[in-house]
């Protein structure tokens, strides 16, 4: 999980740092707002497209050589931004950069179901969601402080490529797919995993090169209203990972550095709020032995949440305390991601990569369309207002999803319904 979590926060780090310099990038190639709006999108068409064919892979072939080969290419699609002249050119890389990172989460998902017991999986999502924003947070002031600094958006996209580079190579050297391959690893330890197990996820275990039954996978509605919450709560994310900077620049009258600093803050509470989430999922699961109160409830209570901090938030004239209500909501909304991760394992069983990846697709066309809307409204309103009430819908909308995401009803149950 350490390892997973490093991951997952360098990936943020390039994934995130273009937000603060966007003004930057747009000012020097020439691009429009618009234009600028369907470039930090891009990123998450490729993310969302190779979704599916990376989980393939990670149920395929696990995950030591894929992650270190993902995380190898996104470094490199990252540097090479520093090199582009133009629109056509920087979509291109983000598109490159989001493919190659797809697969991180469906093989660290994974991961996860071969290596931690059910009752472990909630806090283990939420960590790996925690260190996302932990490393989307450190990116947004470290990349307004050396851009204040002096050194030009190229410079810094350039500097960004060693963290994910080490990684690969040291993960590919430690990791082993399985607890059974690892040294480290003792009876006592596989014992737990395996009594906690359901019969699918033994399976997973035992028969990692099976074909995948599509038409099974495909006609899980638990699986798509879990999809469909993601890809709301995954757009309602962008507003605080796109244009939120710029927001508070035009909004507050701040400068770069200060819009850094303060745009970390919802971020910052993601990082606390989504382990606290999962602590409480795993909680509810081993108390109650409720998956849908674990999972369904706690989800919908969350983006109900996030969704009442919004106007709030917008009817304080001061930035500081506006951020830090709007950092409640950012916090509220967290433990909806790590139930998300933890529902989509339920429901996976030996097909957890291939479900995850379905469902963190449909979360990334909502991240892919969200910022180039967003710009649309604002531009033509002049106004922000517009995109806060699409912000507020998007969370009730993800919130309903989340009622009828029923984990009680997993993909390999399916086959023996009538």
């Amino acid at each position: 999980m350490v390892w997973l979590c490093a991951a997952a926060a360098i990936s943020y780090i390039h994934r995130n740092s273009i937000a603060v310099a966007e003004e930057a990038i747009r000012v020097d190639l020439g691009l429009s707002k618009p234009q600028m709006g369907w470039v930090l999108g891009s990123f998450f068409w490729g993310y969302a497209l190779l979704q599916i064919p990376s989980g393939w892979v990670g149920d395929r072939f696990g995950s030591r050589g894929p992650l270190a080969l993902f995380s190898a290419a996104w470094s490199v699609a990252t540097g090479l931004m520093a090199l582009m002249t133009g629109y056509a050119s920087l979509v291109a890389l983000r598109l490159t950069c989001g493919a190659a990172q797809a697969g991180l989460f469906p093989c660290s998902t994974r991961t996860m179901v071969d290596w931690l017991p059910a009752t472990r999986r909630g806090f283990a999502s939420g960590a790996l969601g925690s260190s996302m924003s932990l490393g989307a947070a450190l990116a947004l002031p470290l990349t307004g402080a050396l851009l204040e600094h002096g050194l030009g958006w190229r410079t810094v996209l350039a500097l960004y490529v060693a963290p994910g580079l080490a990684w690969a190579i040291g993960f590919y050297v430690w990791f082993r797919d399985r607890p059974e391959e690892h040294a480290g690893v003792n009876a006592a330890e596989l014992a737990l995993i395996r009594r906690q197990s359901a019969p699918a996820e033994t399976a997973l275990r035992n028969e990692t090169r099976q074909a995948t039954p599509w038409p099974l996978i495909l006609s899980s509605a638990p699986l798509w209203f879990l999809s469909a919450q993601q890809f709301f709560r995954a757009a309602g994310y962008m507003f605080y990972a796109s244009w939120f900077p710029t927001f508070l620049k035009e909004t507050y009258g701040i400068s770069t550095g200060q819009s850094g600093w303060l745009t970390s803050l919802p971020l910052l509470a993601v990082v606390i709020g989504s382990p606290l989430g999962g602590i409480l999922a795993d909680r509810l699961l081993a108390r109650t032995g409720n998956r849908r109160l674990s999972r369904q409830g706690v989800g919908a209570a969350s983006m109900l949440l996030s969704a009442l901090m919004i106007w709030p938030a917008c009817s304080i004239a001061d930035p500081l305390p506006a951020v830090l209500v709007f950092s409640l909501g950012s916090f509220f909304a967290s433990w909806g991601g790590a139930v998300s991760y933890a529902a989509s394992m339920d429901l996976g069983g030996r097909h957890v990569a291939t479900a995850f990846a379905i469902m963190n697709m449909s979360g990334n066309f909502g991240a892919a369309i969200f910022p180039g809307i967003a710009a649309e409204l604002q531009t033509r309103t002049e106004s922000w207002n517009a995109v806060l009430m699409m912000f507020f819908l998007i969370y009730i909308a993800a919130a309903v999803c989340w009622l009828f995401a029923d984990v009680n009803r997993p993909i390999e149950e399916l086959s023996s319904e009538p």
